[in-house]
């Protein structure tokens, strides 16, 4: 179930100030799906967490300097447990498409939920992974009716030659038979 402000009431809340209000009268019509781990190809810890919400130590790891300074969040993160964690409302604007375009529409934020998966390009994704997903899609669908199943797509479709995620191992078709 989603809030009167926009918050799945079944996820853990850390809100990120990364975000800003979308455009007036802007429809909310996409799902997009991501992919993310970090460090790249580890699971687990709050380092996701702490990058979304401008909290990443850049020493802990090389690969956080790379990153260091960047402002990016997502609506949701659903990790590999299962565990389903929101950062931003529904209602705004998250900041995780980037330079994007959908159906000829460009800036994907401005209408668009993104969902970021714990995984990465290289490694299958876990079934309750797929569940969770589907569960998030269809409460999404029915709050958003300009959601339907043809408005789901990948990072990879919305920027294509710039983004590859959610990735080879992402089951397209075992995710939209979970959506029937």
């Amino acid at each position: 179930m989603i809030d009167s402000r926009g918050w799945l009431t079944t996820a853990s809340h850390h809100p990120s100030p990364n975000f800003n209000e979308r455009p007036e009268q802007t429809e909310i019509s996409l799902l997009v799906i991501h992919n993310i781990s970090l460090p790249p190809e580890n699971f687990g810890g709050d380092w996701i967490s702490d990058f979304f919400c401008n909290q990443l130590d850049p020493t802990a790891d090389p690969y956080f300097e790379t990153i260091a300074g960047l402002q990016v969040s997502s609506h949701l993160l659903i990790r590999r447990t299962g565990e389903i964690i929101q950062f931003v409302s529904f209602d705004k604007r998250a900041w995780h498409a980037g330079k994007s375009i959908f159906n000829n529409r460009e800036n994907c934020n401005d209408f668009s939920i993104g969902v970021e998966l714990e995984g990465s390009d290289n490694q299958p994704f876990e079934a309750v992974q797929y569940q969770c997903l589907s569960d998030i899609s269809q409460t999404l669908m029915q709050h958003y009716p300009d959601i339907t199943p043809e408005n789901i797509a990948g990072h990879s479709d919305i920027a294509p030659g710039r983004k590859t995620d959610p990735g080879p191992f992402f089951e397209w078709d075992y995710f939209r038979s979970l959506l029937k």
